[in-house]
């Protein structure tokens, strides 16, 4: 089995985790509106999650965090985990890697019916090869790869153990 060439480790992921969580409660601290969280299954959903818990230490607003569901490859119907109403709301949409920009693009569209105050997108490692035209707002790390190379944030249970390119 191949050496797997990390690009984040777990302690390198947490430390981004929580600078992002700083810049989100930095750009939130006036505000009173609900933060409504919503990650991308499964590795989105973890890091949602664990921006959710490093957030709350900053903000006195609500947080509310719900999964988002999609076929990536065919991505027609997005499933959230449960109604809400995004009017008026802080939106927050976080993913593991954004590569195209397609997947942040369509987790949108269940948002369309609503009128949210502000919608923003949080990724752990941003890929340099856009597509559509989705930049995220938070970043963790930004990295230059070839199309082939394939980015995988490694999560166990509801921890981020580090990415690796394959």
């Amino acid at each position: 089995m191949a050496e797997k060439n990390y690009i984040l480790t777990s302690e390198a992921a947490a430390h981004k985790l929580q600078r992002l969580a700083l810049e989100i409660a930095e750009q939130l601290q006036s505000d009173n509106e609900e933060l409504v969280i919503i990650g991308v299954k499964k590795s989105g959903l973890v890091i949602a999650n664990k921006i959710g818990e490093l957030v709350k230490q900053y903000i006195s607003s609500p947080i509310k965090i719900i999964d988002a569901s999609l076929d990536k490859t065919n991505p027609v119907d997005i499933l959230l985990s449960e109604p809400v109403d995004f009017n008026k709301k802080n939106i927050l949409i976080c993913d593991d890697v954004a590569n195209s920009g397609r997947t942040l693009l369509y987790i949108l569209k269940p948002l369309l019916n609503y009128h949210p105050k502000r919608i923003q997108t949080l990724v752990l490692v941003e890929r340099m090869h856009k597509l559509f035209p989705v930049k995220p707002d938070y970043v963790g790390l930004s990295i230059a790869t070839t199309l082939q190379e394939n980015i995988v944030v490694e999560i166990e249970g509801n921890e981020v153990m580090g990415a690796y390119i394959q």
